[in-house]
């Protein structure tokens, strides 16, 4: 019969060796990404249009992550009333998310500023002077970039951190997947990098951490929750969608995006380029009203996304297309008539948890991988 006093001395040493390996996972996940915005993971909530909104971004900031309001699609006036609604919701740092080539950009710094909000995302046609009067007051700014050479001249303008996109990643897009990217930019640069394109797990979190990344940043993961804005009906279609259709095309506005290969895209993949072109005026119209703009607005707006991006100025025109096709599906419902962007990730999702639920879940499995890789060592 064993001793009760060994007994007790093995249940002491194994309750403090648990302890020992929780301790040891909070300090991996306590990384440069969550000292520099304030959250308890290294996890970003990206902003996709039309699903970033309050409810969404205050979810995943009140479950330890940080959440990005998707005000590029917003007026001014209507980013404002969304960084009211989220400091209704949680008493957690989050960011904004917007365009520096928009015409209401510098109200929404304003905004910004005037809040306190922690942080900031953008991605093309960066101003250095707004970042730098940005930086100035205190915010965090956070470009997303699809290449080591965008991520480089981000860190050039004034950028605190960045996101690297992986070609698997949903919407715009590179073409170097994420296990090739991530590397190359975290060797570069000095600040730190959030890996995104491919990840919904704990497992994904630890691959990050193990290439150098700071943490990780998901899109198509946090739109598959209950908290996202997002229709059923356009949920259960992400839910469906087989990986190989998860594809990517240059018919919207001539770059790529990643999106679900579904009835709207098969037809826009046989319109002609003055068809596209005359549906781009068609939608760059709407948009303008979305945003608070006017014509005038948009066609400055195109001219200075030309310039920057070296585009053609029908390119940027067609830029508006995105937008409002992405909102016929994630607003109105209409899954088979607008464009589903998403990553190739979501082939591998099949549940639809809390917010809650999904950052408790990547803790968990996080903690499980690293006990894993302790037992090979």
């Amino acid at each position: 019969m064993v001793p009760v006093a060994l007994v007790n001395d093995f249940l002491i040493e194994s309750r403090t060796i648990a302890v020992e390996i929780e301790c040891a996972l909070m300090s991996v996940l306590q990384t440069p990404l969550t000292q520099l915005l304030g959250c308890e993971y290294p996890v970003i909530q990206t902003a996709m249009g039309w699903v970033a909104d309050p409810n969404l971004v205050a979810a995943t900031c009140n479950a330890g992550g940080f959440g990005f309001l998707a005000g590029a699609v917003m007026t001014p006036q209507e980013v404002e009333q969304g960084i009211i609604a989220i400091k209704e919701k949680t008493n957690k740092p989050f960011g904004v998310n917007f365009h520096m080539y928009t015409p209401g950009a510098n109200d929404i710094i304003d905004t910004c500023i005037f809040h306190g909000v922690k942080a900031v995302s953008y991605s093309r046609s960066p101003s250095k002077a707004m970042i730098q009067k940005l930086k100035d007051a205190g915010i965090v700014c956070i470009p997303t970039v699809g290449a080591l050479k965008h991520a480089v001249k981000a860190v050039e303008m004034g950028a605190d951190a960045v996101v690297v996109q992986g070609g698997e990643g949903g919407g715009h897009t590179g073409s170097v997947s994420s296990s090739i990217l991530l590397p190359q930019v975290v060797d570069a640069l000095e600040v730190p990098v959030v890996a995104a394109g491919g990840f919904k797990d704990g497992r994904g979190l630890v691959a990050a951490l193990s290439y150098g990344a700071a943490g990780i940043a998901m899109g198509t993961r946090f739109l598959m929750t209950q908290e996202s804005p997002v229709p059923t009906q356009t949920k259960q279609h992400y839910v469906k969608a087989p990986t190989e259709q998860i594809i990517v095309s240059k018919k919207l506005d001539g770059m790529p995006q990643r999106m679900i290969n579904n009835p709207c895209l098969r037809e826009l993949q046989q319109t002609s380029a003055l068809g596209m072109l005359l549906l781009a005026v068609k939608n760059g119209l709407a948009f303008t009203k979305i945003t608070g703009g006017s014509l005038v607005d948009m066609l400055r707006s195109g001219w200075q996304m030309k310039q920057s991006n070296g585009l053609s100025f029908g390119q940027t025109l067609m830029a508006a297309n995105a937008p409002m096709m992405i909102q016929e599906a994630m607003v109105k419902g209409h899954p088979d008539k607008g464009i589903l962007p998403s990553g190739q990730v979501a082939g591998a999702i099949t549940d639809l948890p809390t917010g809650a639920e999904l950052m408790q879940s990547i803790i968990d499995e996080a903690q499980a991988t690293l006990n894993n890789l302790s037992t090979l060592m």
